[in-house]
């Protein structure tokens, strides 16, 4: 008689959760899952915690309603299922802004991750290159073809754009340079439409097309009580066998499935399962390959990542702009990337006494140097550039929390989603019971890190003999 499956999942962030979860729902009744985080924390870059007596987020902050074909996003789906719909909030005021030229100028409707779609409108902020953007009888992009962002936007639009609206929309999200990140996959939208539009302006409008909102509809969400409640449901709802700072040593090939070291190396435990689903960082997961699949594990530890802090500031009753929040360009010379009013963008977190709750974001890929300096530092650095943008001098904080996320956002190279996809094809085709899962592999964001889980998930099931309910 067959025994139920045992599939342990790697790694405890949203992406090993949601696996879980699509395990518990999907898979055999009876279906053991296991989830290992080396951490004492469950939720990876998701992290409520308190401030100023009210909770606050030190990861991430929100997540898109929708995908980018319109349809309702993985992460709204996801929180459906777990019963937390009615907690979901969205911002009430959604306007932000650039730092040009040390002040503030709001971000310029119609663009998509900042490349624009109609140059007259980016002129606050950025002069297009004068006719550069033309039409040369084909495509943008070869139909197999990835570039970084950054050279087809200067190549169309010129420095400018790129400095002053691209790199810092990627920058706040990825902690990069749009030079270096790759088009197919940190903007898949566009990159679809530029392998059939001949100008830079007709494939930003035919990307924004495919995929129509409704006027006024929320673009972003969060949930009230914090992104913790996601996460303690869907530990719940996964019914998984949960070990906390339970590092998992290595992952070993067995006549029927997989072995599984775990713990410290002079009292390790060992347990064996049917299939393992490795939703961690690339490079974790590389070393965890490194036996079984040695080729893969190089391909996977060649993705770099970035390191930023993340520093929250509570002020009593500052003089903020009605804005959710600014970006700030490399080339201001500022340690803050980007900058986020609580208070002021989410109407849940307002409070009577006027206490104002400010993060800031701060790293950049290759500056890591910056990241050395004491909390304090840190904190009285984003404090002084704060007043320095708002051109107030801003109350001295009553408390305040220093977030520091090491090699958190992945840099992806142009040609990435293609590594990825031979990487994942070789290990399918040598071990089908391990799948890879996670950020590292698919993109930022709570959305795609569910979507990524569930799809391993669904893998597992499929490789066991898809005998799903």
């Amino acid at each position: 008689m067959r025994q139920p499956w045992r599939v342990a999942v790697v790694g405890g962030g949203i992406a090993g959760l949601a696996a879980a979860v699509r395990l518990r729902d999907h898979a055999p009744a009876g279906t053991e899952i296991r989830v290992y985080e080396q951490s004492g924390a469950l939720g990876g870059k998701l992290r409520t915690g308190e401030l100023a007596g009210q909770p606050v987020e030190f990861g991430a902050e929100s997540f898109l309603m929708r995908d980018p074909t319109g349809a309702e996003s993985a992460a709204v789906a996801l929180i459906r299922r777990l019963g937390l719909a009615e907690k979901i909030v969205h911002p009430t005021v959604g306007q932000a802004a650039l730092v040009i030229d040390g002040g503030l100028r709001p971000i310029p409707g119609g663009t998509l991750v900042g490349v624009p779609g109609d140059l007259d409108r980016v002129t606050s902020v950025a002069r297009p290159a004068a006719d550069a953007d033309t039409d040369d009888g084909r495509p943008l992009v070869g139909p197999d073809a990835d570039v970084s962002v950054g050279a087809l936007v200067r190549s169309r639009f010129g420095d400018e754009v790129v400095e002053r609206l691209v790199d810092p929309m990627l920058g706040g999200v990825y902690a990069g340079r749009a030079d270096d990140l790759s088009l197919v996959t940190t903007m898949p939208a566009l990159a679809r439409t530029a392998r059939v539009e001949h100008t830079l302006v007709g494939a930003v409008r035919a990307a924004q097309a495919a995929a129509p909102r409704a006027p006024g509809a929320p673009v972003f969400g969060t949930l009230a009580g914090g992104l913790r409640t996601l996460v303690e449901a869907a530990v719940t709802a996964s019914g998984a066998t949960v070990r906390r700072d339970a590092a998992v040593r290595e992952v070993t090939p067995t006549d029927t499935g997989w072995r599984l070291t775990v713990g410290p190396t002079r009292d390790p435990a060992f347990v064996d399962v049917d299939a393992v689903v490795l939703a961690v960082p690339a490079r974790p997961a590389a070393r965890l390959l490194a036996g079984p699949a040695p080729a893969v594990a190089k391909g996977v530890g060649e993705l770099d990542y970035a390191s930023v802090a993340l520093v929250t500031l509570a002020l009593p009753q500052p003089r903020l702009p009605e804005l959710s929040g600014f970006l700030v360009p490399s080339t201001e010379g500022l340690l803050i990337k980007a900058a986020t009013f609580f208070t002021t963008k989410w109407g849940h977190l307002r409070r009577p006494d006027g206490l104002a709750l400010v993060r800031a974001s701060v790293g950049r890929y290759g500056e890591e140097a910056h990241l050395q300096r004491p909390d304090v530092d840190l904190a009285t650095t984003v404090h002084r550039e704060l007043s320095a943008v708002l051109g107030t001098p801003l109350p001295a904080p009553v408390d305040g929390h220093v977030q520091r996320w090491g090699g958190a956002l992945p840099q992806y190279a142009p040609g990435h989603a293609d590594r990825v996809a031979a990487a994942r094809a070789a290990l399918r085709a040598a071990y089908p019971t391990v799948v890879l899962a996670g950020a590292g592999y698919d993109g930022v964001g709570i959305p795609v890190c569910v979507r990524s889980g569930e799809t391993a998930a669904d893998e597992i099931i499929t490789a066991l003999g898809g005998s799903a309910r």
